[in-house]
């Protein structure tokens, strides 16, 4: 199994009436920014060890590096609704954010879903934030309002999907059985850090017939589409307020010319990437969408080379 070279310690505090699982390495030190790392979709904040592990001695040991559970997954409670507002990561952040660094900016870097929340909180909380890091946080397709009606239904409709138990996530007879997953998902995971990854991912959960399957640790309500349009003209405006320099990273693989076959493409978010005003763009080679495990000590050295201005 992979051999963790920095370990990470666990904390739980509260969070807007939830108990969030936050994920440590380091002391925090006098004057340094903390590096917040936040994840994506699906996924939980034991992603960033391999990163984590491919920073310099000298960078890791410099500072602390903070990386949440999002609510509705990893070790984080679950919220006791049945779907999701894209608004509570910003006020859980900035939650966090008032925990670890009241008086401080921070150094932030979102992934995927996480990387919109910090795009989005850097526009609304520009002074909270140094330097900004968005790994694959692409946004989603232009809407028009022609299309809330059926979004609403379609919302709606998916309540009730998750109410039937049709949205359930599968269940693994064991780690093994969700790191075959993982390697399948994303052929470019070697076995030693799926298998690690794995017991992070998902854990044994008693079943309504009394087995003990391996689960991954998401809500299931996460699949329930958002009930609002996603507004690019609220977006934007936001991105304009961005003070911090913004380092936007790619994979290789078109991520969202495999998701949405043209309906959404990587020259319309350069277009939108415009709209920041300190912003560049750097591509990570041979890496899809997990770029973190794909390529951890790439994806380091543009981490330590961007923060360090």
């Amino acid at each position: 199994m992979y051999p963790i070279k920095r370990a990470s310690r666990s904390e739980f505090i509260p969070v807007r009436h939830l108990t969030y699982h936050v994920r440590i390495w380091g002391e925090a030190r006098p004057g340094v920014p903390p590096l917040v790392m936040v994840h994506g979709w699906m996924d939980v904040a034991a992603s960033y060890q391999f990163v984590v592990d491919a920073l310099s001695d000298a960078f890791a040991q410099g500072r602390q590096i903070i990386a949440p559970d999002w609510r509705g997954y990893g070790q984080t409670a679950l919220p006791g609704t049945d779907n999701y507002w894209f608004p509570d990561y910003l006020a859980d952040l900035d939650t966090l954010l008032d925990h670890y660094a009241p008086e401080q900016p921070v150094d932030l870097v979102g992934h995927s879903m996480g990387g919109n929340v910090v795009m989005l909180y850097a526009g609304v909380r520009p002074q909270r934030i140094r330097r900004l890091i968005n790994l694959e946080g692409f946004g989603m397709p232009a809407t028009r309002p022609s299309q809330a009606p059926g979004r609403l239904a379609k919302w709606m409709d998916d309540l009730k999907a998750l109410h039937r138990g049709e949205l359930d996530l599968k269940a693994y007879d064991d780690a093994a059985g969700v790191a075959r997953r993982l390697m399948k998902t994303n052929p470019r995971l070697g076995q030693d850090r799926a298998e690690w990854l794995a017991r992070e991912w998902a854990a044994p959960r008693v079943q309504p017939d009394g087995t003990t399957k391996w689960q991954i640790q998401g809500d299931p309500a996460h699949k329930i589409i958002n009930a609002q349009l996603y507004r690019v003209d609220e977006v934007l405006e936001i991105y304009r307020r961005i003070t911090a320099p913004t380092l936007a990273v790619e994979a290789t693989d078109d991520s969202l010319g495999q998701w949405w076959q043209g309906k959404y493409t990587l020259d319309e978010y350069h277009e939108r990437l415009k709209a920041v005003p300190d912003c560049r763009i750097a591509v990570v080679q041979d890496a899809g969408h997990m770029l973190q495990h794909d390529q951890p000590e790439a994806l380091a050295a543009l981490i330590e080379e961007f923060l360090a201005g």
